[in-house]
Protein backbone atom coordinates (compact mmCIF):
# COMPACT_ATOMS: atom_id res chain seq x y z
CA UNK A 1 0.00 0.00 0.00
CA UNK A 2 2.49 2.44 0.69
CA UNK A 3 4.30 1.45 -2.44
CA UNK A 4 1.19 2.31 -4.39
CA UNK A 5 0.55 5.31 -2.37
CA UNK A 6 3.81 6.72 -3.04
CA UNK A 7 3.93 6.12 -6.70
CA UNK A 8 0.35 7.62 -6.56
CA UNK A 9 1.58 10.64 -5.24
CA UNK A 10 4.73 11.09 -7.28
CA UNK A 11 3.57 10.70 -10.71
CA UNK A 12 2.16 14.41 -11.35
CA UNK A 13 5.10 16.02 -9.61
CA UNK A 14 7.36 13.62 -12.46
CA UNK A 15 4.76 15.08 -14.67
CA UNK A 16 5.23 18.46 -13.91
CA UNK A 17 9.13 18.63 -13.49
CA UNK A 18 9.46 16.33 -16.79
CA UNK A 19 6.81 19.32 -18.41
CA UNK A 20 9.32 21.65 -17.11
CA UNK A 21 12.57 20.24 -18.55
CA UNK A 22 11.07 19.85 -21.73
CA UNK A 23 9.72 22.94 -22.43
CA UNK A 24 12.66 24.61 -20.82
CA UNK A 25 15.23 22.48 -23.16
CA UNK A 26 12.84 23.89 -25.96
CA UNK A 27 13.10 27.24 -25.14
CA UNK A 28 16.67 27.35 -25.13
CA UNK A 29 16.82 25.88 -28.27
CA UNK A 30 14.54 28.15 -29.82
CA UNK A 31 17.07 30.53 -28.10
CA UNK A 32 19.99 29.90 -30.33
CA UNK A 33 17.90 29.43 -33.29
CA UNK A 34 18.26 31.80 -36.43
CA UNK A 35 14.43 33.12 -36.91
CA UNK A 36 15.10 34.08 -32.70
CA UNK A 37 18.40 36.41 -32.99
CA UNK A 38 16.51 37.63 -36.96
CA UNK A 39 13.30 38.41 -34.72
CA UNK A 40 15.62 40.27 -31.79
CA UNK A 41 17.53 42.58 -34.16
CA UNK A 42 13.59 44.37 -34.66
CA UNK A 43 12.94 47.46 -33.03
CA UNK A 44 10.87 46.82 -29.99
CA UNK A 45 11.03 46.23 -25.93
CA UNK A 46 13.94 44.41 -24.46
CA UNK A 47 11.50 42.06 -23.63
CA UNK A 48 11.63 39.35 -20.97
CA UNK A 49 12.26 35.16 -21.58
CA UNK A 50 9.07 33.19 -21.81
CA UNK A 51 6.22 36.37 -21.17
CA UNK A 52 8.13 38.85 -24.26
CA UNK A 53 6.17 42.13 -23.67
CA UNK A 54 3.03 41.47 -22.06
CA UNK A 55 4.26 43.69 -19.12
CA UNK A 56 4.31 46.33 -21.38
CA UNK A 57 0.36 46.22 -22.42
CA UNK A 58 -2.17 47.69 -21.10
CA UNK A 59 -5.51 45.60 -20.99
CA UNK A 60 -7.87 49.03 -22.44
CA UNK A 61 -7.60 48.76 -26.18
CA UNK A 62 -7.57 52.78 -26.73
CA UNK A 63 -4.59 52.71 -24.20
CA UNK A 64 -3.09 49.85 -26.31
CA UNK A 65 -3.59 51.71 -29.46
CA UNK A 66 -2.05 55.05 -27.93
CA UNK A 67 1.60 52.81 -26.83
CA UNK A 68 1.61 51.40 -30.42
CA UNK A 69 1.31 55.53 -31.90
CA UNK A 70 3.71 56.51 -29.56
CA UNK A 71 6.24 53.23 -29.93
CA UNK A 72 6.20 53.14 -33.31
CA UNK A 73 6.62 56.96 -34.04
CA UNK A 74 10.07 56.87 -31.60
CA UNK A 75 11.34 54.27 -34.53
CA UNK A 76 9.88 56.10 -37.81
CA UNK A 77 13.12 56.36 -39.46
CA UNK A 78 12.84 52.02 -39.06
CA UNK A 79 9.38 51.60 -40.35
CA UNK A 80 8.92 48.69 -38.29
CA UNK A 81 8.28 47.34 -34.44
CA UNK A 82 8.19 44.31 -32.71
CA UNK A 83 6.01 43.17 -29.93
CA UNK A 84 5.98 39.56 -28.29
CA UNK A 85 2.97 37.81 -26.98
CA UNK A 86 4.86 35.29 -24.48
CA UNK A 87 7.49 33.89 -27.37
CA UNK A 88 5.27 34.89 -30.52
CA UNK A 89 6.57 37.93 -32.25
CA UNK A 90 4.27 40.50 -33.76
CA UNK A 91 5.88 42.63 -36.43
CA UNK A 92 4.08 46.37 -37.19
CA UNK A 93 5.08 47.99 -40.10
CA UNK A 94 4.19 51.32 -40.57
CA UNK A 95 6.33 53.18 -43.52
CA UNK A 96 5.41 53.42 -47.02
CA UNK A 97 8.12 51.62 -48.58
CA UNK A 98 7.04 48.56 -46.29
CA UNK A 99 3.51 49.05 -46.53
CA UNK A 100 4.25 48.75 -50.71
CA UNK A 101 6.59 46.09 -49.89
CA UNK A 102 3.42 43.36 -48.35
CA UNK A 103 0.36 44.65 -49.66
CA UNK A 104 1.77 44.64 -53.52
CA UNK A 105 3.32 40.89 -53.16
CA UNK A 106 1.25 38.01 -54.91
CA UNK A 107 3.29 35.84 -52.27
CA UNK A 108 2.21 36.89 -49.24
CA UNK A 109 -1.91 36.92 -49.41
CA UNK A 110 -2.07 34.69 -46.30
CA UNK A 111 -4.17 35.97 -43.63
CA UNK A 112 -2.55 35.86 -40.40
CA UNK A 113 -3.59 33.46 -38.05
CA UNK A 114 -4.67 36.47 -35.54
CA UNK A 115 -8.12 36.29 -38.00
CA UNK A 116 -9.75 33.17 -36.24
CA UNK A 117 -11.87 34.69 -34.26
CA UNK A 118 -13.62 35.43 -37.59
CA UNK A 119 -13.46 31.84 -38.73
CA UNK A 120 -16.35 30.08 -37.59
CA UNK A 121 -18.62 32.83 -38.46
CA UNK A 122 -17.41 33.66 -41.43
CA UNK A 123 -15.75 30.70 -42.87
CA UNK A 124 -13.55 30.71 -45.37
CA UNK A 125 -14.97 33.44 -47.43
CA UNK A 126 -13.04 35.97 -49.27
CA UNK A 127 -11.91 38.03 -46.27
CA UNK A 128 -10.52 34.80 -44.46
CA UNK A 129 -9.55 32.45 -47.74
CA UNK A 130 -6.10 32.25 -49.00
CA UNK A 131 -4.53 30.89 -51.68
CA UNK A 132 -5.48 29.52 -54.46
CA UNK A 133 -9.00 28.96 -52.84
CA UNK A 134 -9.14 32.96 -52.44
CA UNK A 135 -7.79 33.87 -55.93
CA UNK A 136 -10.37 31.51 -57.66
CA UNK A 137 -13.22 33.77 -55.51
CA UNK A 138 -11.62 36.85 -56.43
CA UNK A 139 -12.23 35.82 -59.55
CA UNK A 140 -15.51 34.96 -59.46
CA UNK A 141 -17.30 37.72 -57.91
CA UNK A 142 -15.10 40.74 -58.99
CA UNK A 143 -17.57 41.06 -61.71
CA UNK A 144 -20.62 41.22 -58.82
CA UNK A 145 -18.72 44.79 -57.98
CA UNK A 146 -18.67 46.23 -61.62
CA UNK A 147 -19.99 49.95 -61.70
CA UNK A 148 -22.92 48.39 -64.01
CA UNK A 149 -23.65 46.70 -61.11
CA UNK A 150 -23.33 49.16 -58.12
CA UNK A 151 -25.28 51.39 -59.77
CA UNK A 152 -28.23 49.35 -59.26
CA UNK A 153 -27.92 49.58 -55.07
CA UNK A 154 -28.35 53.51 -55.80
CA UNK A 155 -31.79 53.57 -55.00
CA UNK A 156 -31.47 51.34 -51.49
CA UNK A 157 -28.74 53.36 -50.05
CA UNK A 158 -30.88 56.35 -51.31
CA UNK A 159 -34.18 55.53 -49.65
CA UNK A 160 -32.65 54.34 -46.09
CA UNK A 161 -30.57 57.66 -46.09
CA UNK A 162 -33.51 59.03 -46.39
CA UNK A 163 -35.08 57.42 -43.65
CA UNK A 164 -32.30 57.85 -41.53
CA UNK A 165 -32.18 61.69 -42.07
CA UNK A 166 -36.46 61.69 -40.92
CA UNK A 167 -35.48 59.95 -38.38
CA UNK A 168 -32.83 62.23 -36.80
CA UNK A 169 -35.07 65.42 -37.74
CA UNK A 170 -37.69 63.82 -35.63
CA UNK A 171 -35.85 62.54 -32.93
CA UNK A 172 -32.78 64.91 -32.30
CA UNK A 173 -32.80 68.11 -34.46
CA UNK A 174 -33.19 71.27 -32.79
CA UNK A 175 -33.55 70.19 -29.85
CA UNK A 176 -30.63 71.51 -28.42
CA UNK A 177 -29.34 67.94 -26.81
CA UNK A 178 -26.38 66.21 -27.28
CA UNK A 179 -27.13 62.52 -28.34
CA UNK A 180 -25.06 59.51 -30.25
CA UNK A 181 -24.79 60.03 -33.57
CA UNK A 182 -23.15 56.00 -33.90
CA UNK A 183 -25.80 54.20 -32.75
CA UNK A 184 -28.51 55.28 -35.69
CA UNK A 185 -25.56 55.29 -38.44
CA UNK A 186 -24.67 51.43 -37.33
CA UNK A 187 -28.21 50.82 -37.88
CA UNK A 188 -29.08 52.54 -40.72
CA UNK A 189 -25.99 51.06 -42.63
CA UNK A 190 -27.39 47.69 -41.52
CA UNK A 191 -30.58 48.28 -43.39
CA UNK A 192 -28.44 48.98 -46.46
CA UNK A 193 -26.38 45.67 -46.32
CA UNK A 194 -29.09 43.74 -45.71
CA UNK A 195 -31.06 45.63 -48.52
CA UNK A 196 -28.23 45.40 -50.94
CA UNK A 197 -26.59 42.10 -50.25
CA UNK A 198 -29.66 39.69 -49.02
CA UNK A 199 -32.63 41.52 -50.35
CA UNK A 200 -34.53 41.82 -47.07
CA UNK A 201 -35.93 44.61 -44.96
CA UNK A 202 -34.53 44.16 -41.51
CA UNK A 203 -36.04 47.67 -39.71
CA UNK A 204 -33.37 47.67 -38.07
CA UNK A 205 -33.46 51.74 -37.57
CA UNK A 206 -37.00 51.43 -36.49
CA UNK A 207 -36.62 49.13 -33.99
CA UNK A 208 -33.30 46.98 -33.83
CA UNK A 209 -34.31 44.34 -31.66
CA UNK A 210 -35.07 41.66 -34.09
CA UNK A 211 -32.81 37.88 -33.65
CA UNK A 212 -30.78 38.74 -36.08
CA UNK A 213 -29.78 41.58 -35.15
CA UNK A 214 -28.97 41.18 -31.38
CA UNK A 215 -26.86 38.41 -32.36
CA UNK A 216 -24.66 40.05 -34.82
CA UNK A 217 -24.32 42.53 -32.18
CA UNK A 218 -23.46 39.27 -30.22
CA UNK A 219 -21.11 38.23 -32.38
CA UNK A 220 -19.41 41.48 -33.35
CA UNK A 221 -18.24 42.35 -29.74
CA UNK A 222 -17.47 38.68 -28.33
CA UNK A 223 -15.26 38.12 -31.48
CA UNK A 224 -13.58 41.32 -30.62
CA UNK A 225 -13.07 40.56 -26.85
CA UNK A 226 -12.05 36.98 -27.74
CA UNK A 227 -8.82 37.90 -29.00
CA UNK A 228 -7.82 40.00 -25.91
CA UNK A 229 -6.75 36.37 -23.83
CA UNK A 230 -4.58 34.02 -25.70
CA UNK A 231 -6.36 30.92 -24.20
CA UNK A 232 -9.48 32.14 -26.29
CA UNK A 233 -7.40 31.05 -29.52
CA UNK A 234 -8.21 27.21 -28.76
CA UNK A 235 -11.74 26.48 -29.87
CA UNK A 236 -11.93 23.44 -27.04
CA UNK A 237 -11.77 25.86 -24.32
CA UNK A 238 -13.71 29.15 -26.04
CA UNK A 239 -16.67 27.19 -26.81
CA UNK A 240 -16.86 26.01 -23.23
CA UNK A 241 -17.12 29.34 -21.80
CA UNK A 242 -20.22 31.39 -21.43
CA UNK A 243 -19.16 34.22 -24.18
CA UNK A 244 -18.16 31.24 -26.35
CA UNK A 245 -21.73 29.32 -25.74
CA UNK A 246 -23.16 32.52 -26.26
CA UNK A 247 -20.90 33.73 -29.33
CA UNK A 248 -22.01 30.24 -30.71
CA UNK A 249 -25.54 30.47 -29.84
CA UNK A 250 -25.62 33.98 -32.05
CA UNK A 251 -23.94 32.76 -35.07
CA UNK A 252 -26.48 30.19 -35.67
CA UNK A 253 -29.54 32.37 -35.49
CA UNK A 254 -27.67 34.45 -38.00
CA UNK A 255 -26.55 31.18 -40.03
CA UNK A 256 -29.67 29.98 -40.03
CA UNK A 257 -31.16 33.52 -41.41
CA UNK A 258 -28.98 33.30 -44.35
CA UNK A 259 -29.41 29.90 -45.35
CA UNK A 260 -33.13 30.89 -45.01
CA UNK A 261 -33.00 33.45 -47.65
CA UNK A 262 -30.91 31.99 -50.01
CA UNK A 263 -33.47 29.19 -50.11
CA UNK A 264 -36.25 31.24 -50.80
CA UNK A 265 -33.68 33.10 -53.60
CA UNK A 266 -32.54 30.05 -55.20
CA UNK A 267 -36.27 28.62 -55.19
CA UNK A 268 -37.36 31.83 -56.91
CA UNK A 269 -35.00 31.64 -59.20
CA UNK A 270 -35.33 28.01 -60.22
CA UNK A 271 -38.75 28.74 -60.81
CA UNK A 272 -38.07 32.03 -63.21
CA UNK A 273 -40.13 34.17 -60.69
CA UNK A 274 -38.90 37.69 -61.38
CA UNK A 275 -37.24 39.49 -58.08
CA UNK A 276 -37.61 42.86 -59.43
CA UNK A 277 -35.30 45.17 -61.58
CA UNK A 278 -32.84 45.55 -58.02
CA UNK A 279 -30.36 42.89 -58.17
CA UNK A 280 -29.06 42.28 -54.08
CA UNK A 281 -25.73 40.66 -54.32
CA UNK A 282 -27.06 37.36 -53.02
CA UNK A 283 -28.77 36.86 -56.69
CA UNK A 284 -25.89 37.73 -58.07
CA UNK A 285 -23.78 34.54 -56.22
CA UNK A 286 -26.56 32.21 -57.20
CA UNK A 287 -25.10 33.09 -61.12
CA UNK A 288 -21.74 32.79 -60.00
CA UNK A 289 -19.74 29.86 -61.38
CA UNK A 290 -16.39 28.09 -60.58
CA UNK A 291 -13.45 27.52 -63.22
CA UNK A 292 -15.24 24.20 -63.59
CA UNK A 293 -18.22 25.82 -64.24
CA UNK A 294 -19.97 24.60 -61.12
CA UNK A 295 -22.16 26.89 -59.31
CA UNK A 296 -21.13 27.85 -55.35
CA UNK A 297 -23.14 25.79 -52.75
CA UNK A 298 -25.59 27.22 -50.17
CA UNK A 299 -22.49 27.03 -47.51
CA UNK A 300 -19.85 28.78 -49.93
CA UNK A 301 -23.09 31.67 -50.53
CA UNK A 302 -24.00 32.16 -46.70
CA UNK A 303 -19.98 32.19 -46.18
CA UNK A 304 -19.90 35.22 -48.97
CA UNK A 305 -23.20 36.96 -47.86
CA UNK A 306 -21.86 37.09 -44.02
CA UNK A 307 -18.79 38.10 -45.27
CA UNK A 308 -20.44 41.40 -47.02
CA UNK A 309 -22.62 42.10 -43.80
CA UNK A 310 -19.75 41.98 -41.97
CA UNK A 311 -17.67 44.04 -43.83
CA UNK A 312 -20.45 45.97 -45.41
CA UNK A 313 -21.99 47.88 -42.02
CA UNK A 314 -19.71 48.16 -39.53
CA UNK A 315 -16.55 49.75 -41.39
CA UNK A 316 -19.06 52.18 -43.07
CA UNK A 317 -20.79 53.17 -40.31
CA UNK A 318 -17.55 53.97 -38.38
CA UNK A 319 -16.38 55.85 -41.61
CA UNK A 320 -19.30 57.73 -41.48
CA UNK A 321 -19.76 58.55 -37.95
CA UNK A 322 -15.82 59.57 -37.70
CA UNK A 323 -16.12 61.74 -40.76
CA UNK A 324 -19.50 63.30 -39.04
CA UNK A 325 -17.30 64.39 -35.61
CA UNK A 326 -14.88 65.69 -37.96
CA UNK A 327 -16.66 67.94 -39.75
CA UNK A 328 -18.75 68.79 -36.76
CA UNK A 329 -15.01 69.96 -35.12
CA UNK A 330 -14.22 71.81 -38.27
CA UNK A 331 -17.27 74.39 -39.26
CA UNK A 332 -15.64 76.40 -41.91
CA UNK A 333 -15.13 72.88 -43.51
CA UNK A 334 -18.19 71.55 -43.01
CA UNK A 335 -20.10 74.82 -44.49
CA UNK A 336 -17.91 74.78 -48.05
CA UNK A 337 -19.19 70.95 -47.79
CA UNK A 338 -22.87 72.35 -47.47
CA UNK A 339 -21.63 74.74 -50.23
CA UNK A 340 -20.62 72.09 -52.78
CA UNK A 341 -23.69 70.09 -52.19
CA UNK A 342 -26.16 72.65 -52.36
CA UNK A 343 -24.74 73.29 -55.73
CA UNK A 344 -24.66 70.02 -56.83
CA UNK A 345 -28.47 68.38 -55.74
CA UNK A 346 -29.82 71.27 -53.91
CA UNK A 347 -33.14 70.34 -52.70
CA UNK A 348 -32.90 66.99 -54.47
CA UNK A 349 -34.22 63.90 -52.58
CA UNK A 350 -32.70 61.37 -54.63
CA UNK A 351 -28.72 61.76 -55.38
CA UNK A 352 -28.03 60.03 -58.36
CA UNK A 353 -23.99 58.62 -59.86
CA UNK A 354 -23.65 61.98 -61.70
CA UNK A 355 -24.12 63.75 -58.59
CA UNK A 356 -21.76 61.77 -56.59
CA UNK A 357 -19.19 62.31 -59.69
CA UNK A 358 -19.19 66.44 -58.80
CA UNK A 359 -18.87 65.96 -55.15
CA UNK A 360 -15.21 66.83 -54.91
CA UNK A 361 -14.21 68.10 -51.53
CA UNK A 362 -17.04 65.93 -49.60
CA UNK A 363 -14.63 63.02 -51.65
CA UNK A 364 -11.66 65.15 -49.82
CA UNK A 365 -13.20 65.26 -46.64
CA UNK A 366 -13.86 61.69 -46.13
CA UNK A 367 -10.69 60.53 -47.00
CA UNK A 368 -9.28 62.73 -44.64
CA UNK A 369 -11.15 61.25 -41.75
CA UNK A 370 -10.07 58.15 -42.93
CA UNK A 371 -6.76 59.09 -43.04
CA UNK A 372 -7.32 60.14 -39.11
CA UNK A 373 -9.04 57.74 -38.15
CA UNK A 374 -8.68 54.39 -40.31
CA UNK A 375 -11.74 52.02 -40.14
CA UNK A 376 -9.49 48.73 -40.63
CA UNK A 377 -6.43 50.29 -38.21
CA UNK A 378 -4.34 46.69 -39.13
CA UNK A 379 -3.86 44.53 -42.08
CA UNK A 380 -2.59 41.23 -40.94
CA UNK A 381 -0.41 38.65 -42.63
CA UNK A 382 1.33 35.23 -41.97
CA UNK A 383 4.77 35.52 -44.38
CA UNK A 384 5.27 32.29 -46.63
CA UNK A 385 8.86 33.01 -47.09
CA UNK A 386 10.80 35.15 -45.04
CA UNK A 387 11.25 39.01 -46.21
CA UNK A 388 13.66 41.73 -45.77
CA UNK A 389 11.78 45.20 -44.67
CA UNK A 390 15.19 47.46 -44.77
CA UNK A 391 18.17 46.10 -42.69
CA UNK A 392 16.05 43.91 -40.93
CA UNK A 393 14.57 40.33 -42.03
CA UNK A 394 11.25 38.83 -40.68
CA UNK A 395 11.30 35.28 -40.52
CA UNK A 396 8.34 33.01 -42.40
CA UNK A 397 5.28 32.39 -40.82
CA UNK A 398 5.28 35.35 -38.53
CA UNK A 399 3.06 37.73 -38.23
CA UNK A 400 3.36 40.82 -39.96
CA UNK A 401 0.81 44.02 -39.79
CA UNK A 402 0.52 47.00 -41.54
CA UNK A 403 -0.24 49.52 -38.67
CA UNK A 404 -2.86 51.99 -40.78
CA UNK A 405 -2.63 54.55 -37.99
CA UNK A 406 0.66 54.97 -37.38
CA UNK A 407 1.35 55.01 -41.61
CA UNK A 408 -1.12 57.50 -42.07
CA UNK A 409 0.53 60.04 -39.29
CA UNK A 410 4.22 59.92 -41.47
CA UNK A 411 5.13 63.48 -40.81
CA UNK A 412 6.73 63.10 -43.32
CA UNK A 413 4.09 62.94 -45.71
CA UNK A 414 1.65 64.53 -43.82
CA UNK A 415 2.98 67.19 -42.05
CA UNK A 416 0.59 68.45 -38.70
CA UNK A 417 -0.76 64.58 -38.98
CA UNK A 418 -3.30 64.89 -36.52
CA UNK A 419 -5.15 68.05 -38.38
CA UNK A 420 -8.30 67.69 -40.00
CA UNK A 421 -6.96 68.95 -44.17
CA UNK A 422 -9.40 67.71 -46.60
CA UNK A 423 -6.77 69.72 -48.67
CA UNK A 424 -4.42 66.91 -48.19
CA UNK A 425 -6.42 65.20 -50.80
CA UNK A 426 -6.55 67.44 -53.70
CA UNK A 427 -4.74 65.78 -57.08
CA UNK A 428 -1.69 67.95 -56.93
CA UNK A 429 -0.96 66.60 -53.45
CA UNK A 430 -1.98 63.06 -54.10
CA UNK A 431 1.13 62.55 -56.61
CA UNK A 432 3.67 63.98 -54.48
CA UNK A 433 3.08 60.87 -52.32
CA UNK A 434 3.03 56.98 -52.51
CA UNK A 435 -0.10 55.60 -52.95
CA UNK A 436 1.26 53.08 -49.92
CA UNK A 437 1.51 55.80 -47.73
CA UNK A 438 -2.60 56.03 -47.41
CA UNK A 439 -4.43 52.87 -47.60
CA UNK A 440 -7.65 52.68 -45.71
CA UNK A 441 -9.04 49.53 -48.06
CA UNK A 442 -5.87 48.11 -48.11
CA UNK A 443 -4.28 47.95 -51.08
CA UNK A 444 -2.50 45.21 -54.14
CA UNK A 445 -4.12 42.23 -55.12
CA UNK A 446 -6.01 41.79 -51.33
CA UNK A 447 -7.80 45.44 -51.79
CA UNK A 448 -11.38 46.00 -50.06
CA UNK A 449 -13.98 44.59 -53.32
CA UNK A 450 -15.89 46.92 -52.18
CA UNK A 451 -14.51 49.90 -51.63
CA UNK A 452 -16.18 51.37 -54.84
CA UNK A 453 -20.10 50.55 -52.57
CA UNK A 454 -18.35 51.87 -49.73
CA UNK A 455 -18.03 55.10 -50.90
CA UNK A 456 -21.06 55.30 -52.63
CA UNK A 457 -22.69 54.82 -49.37
CA UNK A 458 -20.81 56.80 -48.10
CA UNK A 459 -21.02 59.99 -49.63
CA UNK A 460 -25.04 59.86 -49.97
CA UNK A 461 -25.60 59.29 -46.31
CA UNK A 462 -22.73 62.09 -45.48
CA UNK A 463 -24.49 64.75 -48.45
CA UNK A 464 -28.05 64.35 -47.18
CA UNK A 465 -27.05 64.61 -43.79
CA UNK A 466 -25.07 67.79 -44.23
CA UNK A 467 -28.12 68.96 -46.84
CA UNK A 468 -30.48 69.16 -43.74
CA UNK A 469 -28.56 69.82 -40.48
CA UNK A 470 -25.40 71.58 -39.45
CA UNK A 471 -23.63 68.88 -36.81
CA UNK A 472 -21.91 70.12 -34.21
CA UNK A 473 -19.56 68.09 -32.50
CA UNK A 474 -19.68 68.52 -28.59
CA UNK A 475 -16.36 66.24 -28.02
CA UNK A 476 -13.03 67.87 -28.84
CA UNK A 477 -10.46 65.87 -31.02
CA UNK A 478 -8.09 65.16 -28.93
CA UNK A 479 -10.26 64.15 -26.20
CA UNK A 480 -12.59 61.30 -28.58
CA UNK A 481 -11.40 57.85 -27.48
CA UNK A 482 -11.82 55.35 -30.07
CA UNK A 483 -10.17 51.66 -29.67
CA UNK A 484 -9.11 49.65 -32.70
CA UNK A 485 -10.43 45.79 -32.79
CA UNK A 486 -11.29 44.78 -35.72
CA UNK A 487 -13.14 47.62 -36.59
CA UNK A 488 -11.77 51.29 -35.56
CA UNK A 489 -14.82 52.30 -32.93
CA UNK A 490 -15.54 55.46 -30.65
CA UNK A 491 -14.87 54.04 -27.10
CA UNK A 492 -18.16 55.96 -25.59
CA UNK A 493 -19.92 56.83 -28.82
CA UNK A 494 -19.82 60.06 -30.94
CA UNK A 495 -22.17 63.08 -29.08
CA UNK A 496 -22.98 65.97 -31.88
CA UNK A 497 -25.79 68.30 -31.79
CA UNK A 498 -28.08 69.14 -35.25
CA UNK A 499 -29.92 72.59 -35.88
CA UNK A 500 -31.72 72.68 -38.52
CA UNK A 501 -30.65 74.20 -42.30
CA UNK A 502 -33.66 75.46 -43.83
CA UNK A 503 -32.12 76.10 -46.62
CA UNK A 504 -34.79 75.52 -49.28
Amino acid sequence: METTSVTAISWPASAFIAAIITFTACYLLWKVTRNKRLIDQIPGYVDWPLIGDSLHLPPDLEEMRKLLIAETEKVRDEGLFKLKILEMPWIFIFSDRNAEKLLSSNKHIEKSSEYYPLYPWLGRGLLTSSGDAWRARRHMLTPSFHFSILKDFLEPINDHAGLLVEKLRREHCDTGEQFDIFNPITLSTLDIICSTAMGVDIGALDSGDSEYIKALFVIKKATAIRTRNPLNAFDFYYNNTKAGRECNKSIKIVHDFAYKVIREKRSLKEEGVSQGKRRPFLNLLLNCRDEHGNPLTDKEIREEVDTFMFEGHDTTASAISFTIFLLGAHQGIQKRCQAELDEIIGSSLSISNADLSKMTYLDWCIKEALRIFPTVPFFGRDLCEEMAFGDYTVPKGTAVFLFSMSLHRDPAVFPEPEKFDPTRFSPENCLKRSPFAYVPFSAGPRNCIGQKFAMMELKVILAKMLTAFNIESVVKQADLRVEGALVLQPCDGIKIKLTSRNVY
